[in-house]
């Protein structure tokens, strides 16, 4: 499995393309915006004008796209990935979505013989840049060790999950976490400076207890000076709380720290602050 595509450049898709070309692979790339995919030539990836030119001959066809509506288009259109894909490709979604929007694009492609895996990943923008993203896959377990190469030049903690729509399901328990963890950052800097303690330091020395966390080490800094641009977009962290609660509905189980949660990071995008990084929610701390 040497030719890959590579559907949506990011702030994460560019770095997880880089990875794959550093690693011996052949990529090919699609974005709406061309001009993202064009940054990408100088590192050897071959920049494409549709989806249907990018994904001729691959082995494998990677995507990393936004929205749950964008991903339907880009798999089930007429020329979408399932209708143009050459026989016998994997077809491995690193979106974050919906588990039964996997399971639909698992299905269809079986319909066309083609192997379909829910690969959402997790670690942000310094995950992809540093190849130590964590992967949690469902599909075929047999799809899954055919592209567990693919997924070591991306990641370090790659973990089958079970049948399809389990990695987006494992997925939504990662970001039901990281939504508990965003805002415990933020109050435990609020009572700090409230206390006169140096928040800066207070971070330090709790990163290697019982409270150390990604959130703690790499977005409590961030909220320290200000610094809110984006490693993962707020309007993109939206999506995946709503996503997570829909699936709660359906199963009729209350979760609700991710509720209030949600609605914080709801009125901020409605603010028009959605483009920011999850952790601008401090701003919710320090009116």
């Amino acid at each position: 499995m040497k030719n890959i595509a590579f559907i949506g450049i990011g702030v994460m898709g560019s770095s997880m393309v880089r990875n794959l070309l550093k690693n011996g692979y052949n990529v090919s790339v699609y974005n709406r915006t061309k001009a993202k995919a064009e940054a990408l030539k100088g590192d050897g990836a071959i920049v494409c004008d549709s989806i249907k030119e990018c994904i001729q001959n691959k082995d494998a066809i990677i995507t990393m796209i936004g929205y749950p509506k964008d991903i339907e288009e880009v798999y089930f259109s007429d020329y979408g990935i399932i209708a143009n894909a050459p026989a016998k490709a994997y077809l491995i979604d690193m979106t974050t979505s919906s588990p039964k929007l996997a399971e639909q694009i698992y299905a269809k492609a079986k319909e066309k013989g083609l192997k379909a895996l829910d690969a959402p990943v997790s670690g942000g923008d310094i995950g992809a840049k540093n190849a130590t993203l964590a992967i949690m896959v469902g599909g075929d377990e047999d799809a899954f060790n055919a592209c567990h190469p693919l997924f070591e030049a991306m990641g370090k903690n790659i973990v089958y999950e079970g049948k399809a729509g389990a990695g987006q399901h494992v997925k939504m328990a990662n970001q039901i976490v990281v939504a508990a963890n965003t805002t415990g950052v933020c109050e435990a800097i609020s009572y700090c400076i409230a206390m006169g303690i140096d928040p800066k330091i207070m971070l330090k020395t709790i990163e290697t207890g019982a409270a150390a966390s990604w959130q703690v080490s790499n977005n409590g800094p961030k909220m320290c000076n200000d610094d809110f641009a984006p490693g993962f977009f707020i309007k993109h962290f939206v999506k995946d709380m709503k996503i997570a609660l829909e699936e709660c509905k359906n199963k009729n189980i209350s979760l609700p720290v991710l509720e209030k949660v949600c609605s914080m990071y709801v009125e901020m995008e409605n603010n028009n602050q959605g483009d920011l990084g999850t952790q601008a929610i401090i701003k919710k701390y320090t009116k």
